[in-house]
């Protein structure tokens, strides 16, 4: 599929320009239709709610198709924290470092159960040597995202791979910023643990997300709410014992079913993608506003390797906010900076509309104060 036929299934690009995945997406054609059908069939009553509570499973084996990772690895839940806190609830008592500027919902999960290093920024940027440099034996876990989101910045996963086995603590990495547009090698990597919230760069409804657990780490999970959903299929309703499964769906969270439903078409439309072509497209035009918004004066915030997010330093991110928001750009401005992010689905005419609105006074001054702004 072409980046321009991709994009013609999201009516919303029709008459705006998305540059703000990194929040949300516009939803696809086939997942809306799929909850579309979903909710008809909830108002006529024809439906039957078993159709429905086995979308999760049809999900967790399509995730792990997509990944190319054993389902019995896959849990699905509902949220980033809470595959974060599952694994912090199956770790023994240890001290675990995270990003200072990480994304809360990898953040505080940690911090209830363990003692958490917080490693600063240094020049407003989250640096993998810093992070290494935090690394010793006591450390039992180090938790990244592969791309902060208030950054836009792409950590090292293999660096960060070979440091934590250094000093033989374990390694969780947050995909949610991530995959769907970059490729990710589960095998070259080896995380201990990965996670992803489905509802950004994987089109997802929100309340689809999926932990995924390296098999020699699948026998210590933890369950964080036992449900009916932890035992093996057929499920019971009624009476225990608590036998649980033996494998990462012990971990399942009881299913928010529309979630699931429209995760199955979202899925299956990012598997019908060449995955190296979506990676490079989306890079491409993300270097494309770099260079452009460098000739307006502005500059990324990350000096380490591209990524699909752009996020520019400027004292004008209220200013910029207005402008974007005329010509029909939805970005997010965020206190001292503004952040685009770009899909397959973009094209280099959003990344034009974008640098138009920054090329019209959007020179780099000091940090702004005040709130952070959603531009419409």
């Amino acid at each position: 599929m072409t980046p321009a036929q991709f994009r013609a299934l999201f009516p919303a690009l029709a008459s705006t320009v998305w540059l703000d995945t990194p929040g949300a997406p516009p939803g696809a054609r086939p997942v809306v239709e799929a909850l579309r059908e979903t909710l008809s069939a909830w108002s006529s009553g024809d439906f039957d709610w078993q159709d429905w509570d086995a979308a999760a499973a049809t999900a967790r084996t399509l995730f792990a198709e997509f990944t190319g990772v054993d389902p019995a690895t896959v849990s699905t839940l509902g949220s980033l924290a809470e595959a974060a806190a599952t694994v912090a609830a199956s770790l023994p008592p240890g001290r675990i470092v995270v990003p200072a500027e990480e994304f809360r919902s990898n953040l505080f999960p940690w911090s209830a159960r363990h003692e958490v290093v917080a490693v600063p920024t240094r020049d407003g940027v989250t640096r993998v040597e810093d992070l290494v440099d935090a690394l010793d034996d006591r450390v039992s876990l180090l938790a990244v995202s592969e791309v902060t989101s208030r950054e836009g910045q792409r950590l090292d996963l293999a660096a960060l791979r070979a440091a934590t086995d250094r000093v033989g603590a374990r390694l969780f990495v947050n995909l949610t910023q991530s995959l769907g547009a970059l490729r990710f090698d589960a095998a070259r990597i080896r995380p201990d643990y990965f996670a992803v919230h489905g509802y950004k760069w994987m089109l997802c409804p929100r309340g689809a997300a999926w932990l995924v657990t390296r098999p020699d780490r699948v026998d210590g999970l933890r369950a964080l709410a036992p449900s009916w959903k932890s035992t093996s299929p057929p499920y019971g309703y009624f009476g225990g014992p608590a036998d649980l499964a033996p494998d990462a769906a012990r971990c399942d969270a009881s299913p928010a079913w529309f979630s699931w439903v429209g995760a199955i078409p979202a899925l299956r439309l990012l598997a019908s993608l060449d995955a190296e072509r979506v990676e490079r497209h989306c890079l491409a035009l993300a270097g494309e506003l770099t260079e452009r918004a460098e000739a307006a004066g502005l500059r990324r915030v990350t000096d380490g390797p591209a990524s699909h997010i752009v996020v520019l330093r400027t004292g004008q991110a209220d200013g910029i906010a207005v402008r974007l928001r005329e010509r029909g750009v939805r970005a997010t401005a965020l206190g001292d900076r503004v952040r685009f992010g770009f899909h397959y689905f973009n094209d280099e005419h959003d990344a034009a509309a974008a640098a138009s609105a920054l090329a019209h006074g959007g020179a780099p001054a000091g940090a702004v104060t005040g709130n952070d702004h959603r531009v419409e």
